[in-house]
This record gives C-alpha cells, sequence and structure tokens, in this order.
C-alpha cells in the first residue's frame, strides 16, 4: 500500500485507548458532592475530556448564575472560583488515582493500533484532560511510556497555564517533542465534544470520533469530527482507506 501521509496520531486516553465505564464521570461527580456543588452526573459527562480544575470552575459559575460557552471553556474562568475548583479538585485527584491504581485496562486493540502506527511511521502520542499525577498513574500501570509503544503522554500540565481542550496546545506540544512541523501531517482521536473540538482548533488532518466511550454519538458527533470509527481497533484500515 502507499505510504500514509499521516506522521502523528494523537490519542485520547479515557474512553478511547483505555476503558472508561463512566467511572472518571463518577469521580468528578463524588467530589462535587462531597463539597455540596450543584450539578449532575450527565452535566459533568458532557464536558469530559477537558482540564478538570476548569470543569469545576465551569460548575461553581453555572451555579452562581454566570453563563460560560463551552466552545470557549479555556478562554474564560471567573478567578473568584478558583480557589473552590482546586480544594474540590484535589479531592477528585485522590479518588481518580486510587481507581487507576486499583484497575487500568486498554481498550481491545490499542495496542495493536499502536505499533500498527509506529509499523508505518506514525508517530503515537496520548492526550488527556487530566492532570499530571493521574497521567503517570495511567503509564505505570499499562507501561506504554516504558515499552516504546506511545512516543509521548501530554497532558495539560504542560501547556501554557494549563489550557487544555477545547484549546489546541496539548496537540502542539506533541508536535513540538516529535518533530512534527504540520497539522495536516496529524490525526486526533477521542469520544467527547472536547476531543473534537481540540482538533478543529488545531487545523488536525483528521479528527476522528470513537464510539467506545461513555457518551453517544448524539453529544458529541456535531462537533466538527471528519470520521467517526466504532473503536481505536479500527483507525488502521481507516487510515489505510482515507489517509495514504
Amino acid at each position: 500500500m502507499p505510504s500514509p501521509k499521516i506522521k502523528l496520531a494523537m490519542f485520547d486516553l479515557a474512553g478511547t485507548t483505555i476503558r472508561d465505564d463512566n467511572a472518571v464521570s463518577s469521580c468528578l461527580f463524588r467530589a462535587a458532592q462531597e463539597f455540596n456543588l450543584p450539578t449532575s452526573a450527565e452535566e459533568i459527562q458532557l464536558h469530559m475530556g477537558t482540564n478538570k480544575i476548569h470543569l469545576y470552575q465551569f460548575l461553581i459559575a453555572k451555579s452562581q448564575g454566570i453563563k460560560m460557552d463551552f466552545r470557549d471553556f479555556e478562554k474564560e474562568q471567573p478567578h473568584e472560583t478558583l480557589d473552590l475548583a482546586r480544594q474540590i479538585f484535589f479531592r477528585y485527584e485522590e479518588i481518580m488515582i486510587a481507581h487507576y491504581r486499583r484497575e487500568v485496562v486498554p481498550i481491545d486493540g490499542a495496542v495493536e493500533s499502536f505499533r500498527w502506527c509506529h509499523e508505518h511511521g506514525i508517530k503515537v502520542a496520548t492526550g488527556t484532560g487530566f492532570h499530571r499525577q493521574i497521567t503517570q498513574a495511567i503509564m505505570d500501570a499499562l507501561g506504554w511510556l516504558r515499552d516504546g509503544l506511545v512516543d509521548v503522554a501530554v497532558d495539560v500540565e504542560h501547556t501554557p497555564r494549563h489550557r487544555g481542550r477545547p484549546a489546541p496546545f496539548m496537540v502542539f506540544h506533541a508536535m513540538s517533542q516529535l518533530d512534527i512541523q504540520s497539522v495536516h501531517e496529524v490525526i486526533k482521536l477521542g469520544d467527547t465534544p472536547a476531543d473534537m473540538l481540540e482538533g478543529h482548533n488545531a487545523g488536525c488532518r483528521g479528527i476522528i470520533g470513537v464510539l467506545s466511550g461513555p457518551l453517544p454519538v448524539t453529544a458529541w458527533g456535531g462537533y466538527r469530527h471528519t470520521h467517526i470509527i466504532p473503536s481505536v481497533k479500527d483507525l488502521p484500515h481507516l487510515i489505510e482507506s482515507e489517509f495514504c
């Protein structure tokens, strides 16, 4: 077959390459409940994939009657919400790390897709709305960095002012680290509106939604994707058919 025109594939973690089963949103909701923050598990789930401190700022602001558009998620966070958001986040981080130390399972086909990408000259990066400690817990458990399956693991702490999705900076950081010099050689995979908007804002050649996450496609399918596949295991076929 012809060589792929793609040089970097950037994969989301929870829901895309590792099983989620609503664990992330459940941990976020549990911490919010402990601090009596009015929200719902469904509302949190719709805003998955983002910087979790900024998510709590968004929810606190909403509870105070301050309107914020999801598309501008990383452009503004009211400063007066930061202290409480950090308190809730630190509790969430404890709960989430405890979960991943007990259980972290790759989605079927993730490892095989990473290997296929490397065999065809495509670098592999992961990007996530998690902060460093949670990302490290996942990578320690799976050994993806240690074993060379992932070339670089990016989290919100790698970006200026910890700007997560839908800002494009995690994609740009991976490109910089791996010397990928054109967004037209990058594809982005994820399972949330934040993933789709991140890929769009970065200008990626392909913005690929996967159906393996907890949200139905109706919740994120209108957010600038270019392709939809059932699972990460279907990526090699998509690249061969669409990006060669």
